[in-house]
C-alpha cells in the first residue's frame, strides 16, 4: 500500500539530520525536505506503508526534542499530491472551504480526511511558507459537501489543538477565486 509521511521540526539542523535518517532507515522517496517559516524544517516522503511508518518512528525516536508534528497516511487521497504542488486544475468553485492549522502535518491530515469524507476537490495545501509556521488547505465542491468536509476535518484535528481557523464561503466571487488558482 502506498503511503505518505511527514515529520516537522523546530530547527533546521535537526530536520536535516532527521531527513538523512529517514531515507537511510527504509526505502522511501523524499517529496520535500526543506526549510519553511519561521526556520522550521519539514520532511515529506512516500513509499510503502510499512517503510513510511518505520521511517517516521525512527525520526520520532531519535529526535523527539525538537519535533513539532508528524503523521503517516496510508492510501492518501490522490488530490493531496497536486494540492501540495499547487498544480490541481479547478474549473468551477461553487463553494470555497478553508482550514487553517498550526502545523504543516495537520493541514495535510485535514486535507486527506476532507477529500475522503465528501465529494470535494482539494486544490491547495500551503505548508508554512510565508505564514510564520501556519498552514492551510483550500477545497471546493457544493456548499453541502464543502461544509461536511470542513466540519469533519476540523473535528479530527481539533482534538490535538491544531486548528487555528476555518471558513466555508458559498458562491465566492469569480474574480477573487482567480487570484487563488
Amino acid at each position: 500500500m502506498k503511503a505518505i509521511g511527514m515529520v516537522e521540526y523546530k530547527t533546521v539542523s535537526t530536520g536535516i539530520k532527521a531527513a538523512d535518517l529517514i531515507v537511510k532507515t527504509a526505502e522511501v522517496e523524499l517529496i520535500q525536505a526543506q526549510t519553511v517559516c519561521p526556520g522550521k524544517f519539514i520532511i515529506l516522503f512516500t513509499g510503502d506503508l510499512s517503510a513510511v511508518r518505520v521511517s517516521v518512528d525512527a525520526a520520532k525516536r531519535e529526535y523527539p526534542e525538537s519535533m513539532i508534528d508528524s503523521f503517516v497516511l496510508g492510501n492518501p487521497h490522490e488530490s493531496i499530491f497536486k494540492a501540495l504542488t499547487c498544480t490541481a486544475e479547478i474549473d468551477d468553485v461553487q463553494a470555497l472551504g478553508v482550514v487553517e492549522t498550526f502545523t504543516g502535518a495537520s493541514a495535510i491530515v485535514a486535507a486527506d480526511h476532507a477529500a475522503k469524507t465528501a465529494q470535494v476537490d482539494i486544490f491547495e495545501i500551503r505548508i508554512a511558507r510565508g505564514m510564520c509556521g501556519k498552514s492551510y488547505l483550500l477545497l471546493t465542491g457544493t456548499v453541502a459537501a464543502v461544509s461536511e468536509a470542513v466540519e469533519s476535518s476540523v473535528a479530527l484535528i481539533k482534538e490535538e489543538g491544531l486548528v487555528l481557523d476555518y471558513a466555508v464561503i458559498p458562491s465566492p466571487s469569480k474574480e477573487f477565486v482567480k487570484t487563488l488558482i
